[in-house]
């Protein structure tokens, strides 16, 4: 780690005129002042250059047990949800602590490369040895200092359809894990998969834990868990602490039935995680022309006052073999993909991946204001728009004063040419 910082300067502030001295000690952020113009920095100072400063990114979905496994053992030939979780079954046989542990860690440092500092990583808990929830328990002690990992009790072939399913979220939550998940979808019948929504919801209770659910990841319209998982919680007032992910089904619910399940979301206060490069590559499979591109309603959610974030999801794995760890590439995609690219959108579309997502997390501190963790990142360009144009990594991370990453905007040069 680098020696501590006092101050970042000549940066600009979302939704503020002007450049700005964001001043900090003991890893806190101490004073934030207007400046008149442009200061030289000093040697303990970071000289922002005038570009965007703002609180770290948040990737809020991603499955860390099974990054950079893509092709072990097989590839994913069919490209579909379905064909990707029976790889996993394979590979997941071939689990140890130090195969989760490696590829977790490098997939971190990737993340913090591109200036994510927060992470929830799904963990698949259909293992009778919970092998790698074991090692993702460790992995998040050993990163602490760069990264702040949440951990999601993943039951990835079901709670009431795998054998033991229950008892397995139980220990996953008793070892260490913040988050319950579940997959209602993918139970046997319906029947399960409202009972499975029921079931986490309490032992989310029990154990006051934040609730995630892989809801409605698929084509069909009648696959309705996100009404469950919306009633159960507004009934238990537990709505801001409950995240969504996916709901794919929703492109293709039809307007009458929405109306009536936008009246329910809103008053229920879910957070909701959209994965764009992610469902835009698995969905759609089994259809002909038109195809179905499967992300959900994020505008029309946005516009109900209700927290969507994006995230990558998977990072070179059985379900979607690409993936750098840019969260700007992500944000992108989503986008175009979902009509975004109106000048209002845009202008917003970096809290999508910062302050939505730490809402999903439920982070407290995180905004860029005296007394909070000295957290934040410069990015190239002075405003949002400049930013997604650029699509360029992060020029500084800043972690608890000091800096993780720090490099020169890109140049594009070519010789000869003046």
């Amino acid at each position: 780690m680098t020696l501590p910082l006092t101050a970042i300067v000549n940066a600009r502030l979302a939704g503020r005129p002007g450049l700005y001295r964001v001043a900090m000690a003991d890893g806190r952020f101490t004073a934030i002042d207007a400046q008149a113009d442009s200061q030289s920095a000093s040697a303990d100072e970071l000289d922002a250059g005038g570009n965007l400063l703002l609180s770290p990114f948040v990737e809020p979905h991603i499955h860390l047990d099974a990054a950079l496994t893509a092709g072990e053992p097989r590839w994913n030939q069919s490209g579909t949800l379905f064909e990707g979780i029976e790889c996993w079954g394979e590979r997941k046989a071939m689990l140890s602590r130090d195969d989760v542990v490696t590829r977790a860690e490098q997939t971190l440092k990737l993340f913090a490369a591109h200036g994510i500092q927060y992470v929830r990583t799904h963990v698949d808990v259909t293992d009778p040895q919970l092998t790698a929830l074991r090692a993702m328990v460790e992995v998040r002690e050993r990163v602490r200092e760069f990264v702040d990992l949440q951990i999601v009790a993943f039951p990835q072939e079901g709670i009431l359809s795998f054998p033991g399913g229950k008892e397995l979220m139980t220990e996953a939550v008793a070892i260490g894990a913040d988050v319950i998940g579940g997959i209602p979808h993918f139970e046997f019948t319906r029947d399960y998969g409202v009972e499975s929504v029921k079931w986490l919801m309490d032992l989310a209770e029990r154990n006051d834990c934040l609730v995630d659910v892989h809801c409605d990841e698929i084509d069909d319209p009648q696959s309705r868990f996100l009404e469950v998982l919306a009633a159960e919680a507004l009934s238990r007032d537990y709505g801001s602490r409950v995240t969504a992910s996916h709901t794919c089904a929703m492109h293709s619910y039809d307007e009458a039935y929405c109306s009536r399940l936008f009246r329910l979301l809103g008053k229920s206060g879910l957070n909701f995680v959209a994965l764009p490069t992610e469902n835009l590559h698995l969905q759609g499979r089994f259809d002909g022309y038109p195809k179905r591109r499967g992300v959900t309603r994020v505008p029309e959610l946005l516009d109900a006052g209700l927290k969507v974030c994006f995230g990558q999801d998977s990072i070179r794995d059985p379900w979607y073999p690409m993936g750098n760890g840019n969260l700007l590439r992500t944000l992108d995609v989503g986008l175009h993909a979902c009509h975004m690219l109106g000048m209002e959108r845009i202008d917003t579309a970096l809290e999508i991946v910062t302050d939505n997502g730490a809402a999903a997390l439920n982070l407290k501190g995180y905004e860029i204001a005296v007394g909070n963790p000295a957290r934040c990142m410069v990015l190239n360009g002075a405003t949002p728009y400049e930013v997604l144009l650029n699509q360029s990594p992060v020029l500084a991370s800043i972690r608890d004063g000091r800096c993780l990453v720090q490099r020169e905007a890109p140049v594009h040069e070519v010789a000869g040419w003046s």
